[in-house]
């Protein structure tokens, strides 16, 4: 991925590309919004903050300052909260469904899924991450898995984020009718928002002189400073178009995605090793006198809680290269690599949930070729996968890989 850059959108750009779809953390979506309590999320992680000063092992205090800093835009912040509460609570579902918001904010839907299925295992519900599930589906592309998903929480705690998301998937699908019906109970409820996703709806579906009324009707004054971004939704990929309204993530004209300042997350940056110490900013914070009102954190990059993303190559970087040590899981090896994805079809249909997102990679070795998934950042991650594998009956096991390993993904070997 080329390097980011922040457009310079004025205001009111901001506010329509931010305030329209603010991603909402599920991490803790059984419980409902980020707070109990009639409050701003600046407040609300204030006040977890303090709960966690004198108490740092407490569970719904991490989860809901995790939440809390996802809603203010600190993704980093959020990934170690969650992190914490998974050492906490390993068993509970809402710190992985919570890795999975962050791992959307940060733009990584592919990283994402590994969460979503384990919070699954876990017991949480469609219902629960459905929200967040889609919009990492419709970050790749897969606008029909992405509403089935919205649908789905609709039942749910997160229930007008999803309508709105749900009226802009459809959109990109180009489904304008459906999209502004589904908008409908919004608009009667007088949501504010409203007024702000229908002016994507009709960008998305080709209408950028409606699309400008709209947001010039939402925000008046408006039409003639996000009319250049307006006239060009129509033109993006899906995946572009979904980044573009849901994350603030614009592609300019030679493919190099922009950012325009989302009040919801910031821009995704591009993937880079975890810290060592991915908790040392939240210990900080904790260990801090008087926790501000409104606290900051040190930027560190997103946590993980159990698995890793696979390495991202851009088209043209897919050939074969020499790989530095990393852990894997080894599912199949033989002399005949072009068995091998075949074989990862096979393991893949035992459950589709749990590998949703993963993909294989061919290890060609001087003797063998091994079917692997992965990378994780650590022995212990794998081992959690594995285990996970061993319970649909699939035997795995950790494989370090050598420098002169070659290593593609499966159908570039």
């Amino acid at each position: 991925m080329r390097g980011l850059v922040h457009v310079r959108f004025i205001s009111a750009m901001i506010a329509l590309a931010g305030a329209a779809v603010a991603v909402t953390p599920v991490a803790a979506s059984a419980q409902g919004s980020y707070s109990p309590y009639d409050e701003s999320p600046t407040a609300a992680l204030a006040r977890y903050v303090r709960t966690l000063a004198s108490s740092p092992k407490d569970f719904g205090a991490l989860i809901g300052a995790g939440r809390s800093a996802l809603e203010l835009g600190d993704a980093q912040a959020a990934a170690g909260f969650f992190a914490r509460a998974d050492e906490v609570n390993p068993q509970s579902p809402m710190p992985q469904a919570g890795m999975g918001a962050v791992s959307v904010a940060n733009g990584e839907p592919l990283a994402a899924m590994p969460y979503f299925a384990r919070a699954q295992q876990l017991g949480a519900s469609m219902s629960q991450i459905g929200c967040d599930r889609g919009l990492a589906y419709d970050l790749l592309g897969q606008q029909g898995q992405a509403q089935a998903d919205y649908r789905a929480a609709l039942n749910g705690p997160d229930a007008q984020e999803a309508r709105r998301r749900l009226a802009l998937s459809l959109a990109i699908s180009g489904n304008k009718a459906e999209a502004l019906q589904t908008l409908a109970p919004l608009s009667a409820k007088g949501d504010a928002a409203t007024g702000r996703v229908r002016a994507f709806v009709l960008a998305l579906t080709g209408d950028p002189t409606g699309a400008m009324r709209a947001a010039d009707a939402a925000m008046p004054g408006s039409w003639a400073r996000v009319s250049p971004f307006l006239q060009r939704l129509a033109s993006l990929q899906p995946g572009q178009k979904a980044a573009a309204v849901n994350l603030g993530i614009f592609p300019d004209a030679d493919g190099a995605v922009l950012a325009s300042a989302s009040t919801g997350y910031p821009p995704a940056q591009a993937s880079s090793p975890a810290t060592t110490d991915r908790l040392a900013s939240i210990d900080e914070l904790l260990h801090a006198p008087s926790p501000p009102p409104a606290p900051t954190f040190t930027a560190t990059p997103p946590a993980r809680v159990a698995y890793a993303a696979p390495v991202q190559r851009k088209p043209q970087q897919q050939a074969a290269r020499h790989a530095p040590h990393k852990i894997w899981l080894q599912l199949a090896s033989g002399s005949n690599a072009e068995a091998l994805p075949s074989q990862f079809r096979r393991i893949k249909s035992r459950n589709r949930d749990l590998f949703d997102g993963i993909t294989g990679f061919v290890a060609q070795s001087a003797d063998r070729a091994r079917l692997v998934i992965g990378p994780f950042r650590g022995a212990s991650d794998a081992e959690t996968f594995a285990e996970d594998l061993q319970t649909i009956g699939v035997d795995a096991f950790k494989w370090t890989n050598s420098d002169s390993d070659r290593i593609v993904p499966l159908g570039t070997e």
